[in-house]
Order: C-alpha cells, then sequence, then structure tokens
C-alpha cells in the first residue's frame, strides 16, 4: 500500500443523502462487546466535542471544525443540536450529532468510532440508535453526508439503513496528514 504525503491535493466526492420516512427495522441488538454505554452530553463543551471529532475523524481527515472555533462553538452549544457518546469499558469509543435547527428534518451532522473500534458491530447499532432516536422526535426528513475520504464502508452502511443519495460533489484538498491509497 502506497502513501500519498501531507499537503498533496486529491480529489474526493461528497456524497449527500436522505431518508422520508422512519426505517422499518428496528435496532439491532447491542453487539457483544463488554461495558457498552451510550450517553447523550446534555451540555457539551466545544472541547470535548473536538476532543471526540479528532479520535474519530483525524484518521479520515477531519479538519473543518478546527478552523472556524467560533462557528463550531455555537453550534455544539445550539440547544437543538445533541451530542451523544457511546463509551465502551467506560472511555468514550464514538459519538453522533443530531442537528435539529431546520423545523421537521435532523441532519446527522456527524457519526464515527474509534478506528480500533471498528468493525465489532459497533457501527450498525450505533447508526441504528441515532436514526430512531431522530426520527423519535416527529421529524418528517433525515439527512447525512459522507465523502471518499472517510471510512470506505460509511456510504454502504447508510444506504443499508434507508438512506438515498440525493446528490454528489467533487472537490479537492489538500492533506493535513499522510494517508494511505
Amino acid at each position: 500500500m502506497s502513501e500519498i504525503l501531507s499537503g498533496s491535493v486529491i480529489s474526493y466526492t461528497v456524497t449527500y443523502l436522505e431518508m422520508t420516512r422512519r426505517p422499518d427495522r428496528g435496532i439491532p441488538p447491542a453487539p457483544l462487546v463488554g461495558g457498552v454505554t451510550l450517553m447523550r452530553a446534555e451540555e457539551p463543551t466545544p472541547e470535548f466535542f473536538l476532543f471526540l471529532y479528532d479520535m474519530v475523524g483525524a484518521e479520515y481527515d477531519w479538519t473543518d471544525r478546527h478552523q472556524a472555533p467560533e462557528e463550531t462553538a455555537a453550534f455544539v452549544t445550539d440547544a437543538n443540536v445533541e451530542l451523544y457518546v457511546l463509551y465502551v469499558k467506560g472511555g468514550p469509543a464514538g459519538f453522533y450529532q443530531l442537528d435539529f435547527r431546520e423545523v421537521g428534518i435532523c441532519d446527522l451532522s456527524y457519526f464515527g468510532l474509534a478506528p480500533k473500534l471498528v468493525g465489532r458491530g459497533l457501527g450498525p447499532w450505533l447508526l441504528g440508535g441515532a436514526i430512531h432516536s431522530a426520527w423519535d422526535r416527529g421529524i418528517e426528513n433525515m439527512t447525512v453526508n459522507t465523502c471518499t475520504l472517510d471510512h470506505p464502508a460509511a456510504l454502504g452502511l447508510y444506504q443499508r439503513w434507508g438512506f438515498q443519495p440525493v446528490r454528489r460533489e467533487e472537490r479537492s484538498r489538500a492533506l493535513t496528514r499522510p494517508r494511505n491509497k
């Protein structure tokens, strides 16, 4: 496997998806990973959010939220944005964020697991919980986006849960860290 160097400009595709009705399937059983807890962060700080963001997204070159600190703080502390944290054996292991700022719509603005926990059955379970908790609020539509810089299984997982692609965009950016091809 070859490596793309930090600073290299790469092209990637962003896929925007939506779900217009609650999925028929329920949340799968909790995975057989000991000590799993999901908690809502009632009053998250921007620093805690950025810790989770980096834990999940550093490998995928998530950097945007660091570039606008005031905007990030306003987003994280907005009463219509909810942050849920997955803990495994007492330590943070993943998170998702639901954005209800637009009436009738929930945007799954962030979702992910710590890299060491990917592939253990936590992703489908956590995503199912995020989707059902959003629909429990009486929304009419749920949105999410992912890109080809994210985990290769992300798009398929969203589609298996019922999200449908509605638009794609081609973009480019300079990498902030080395990346495997």
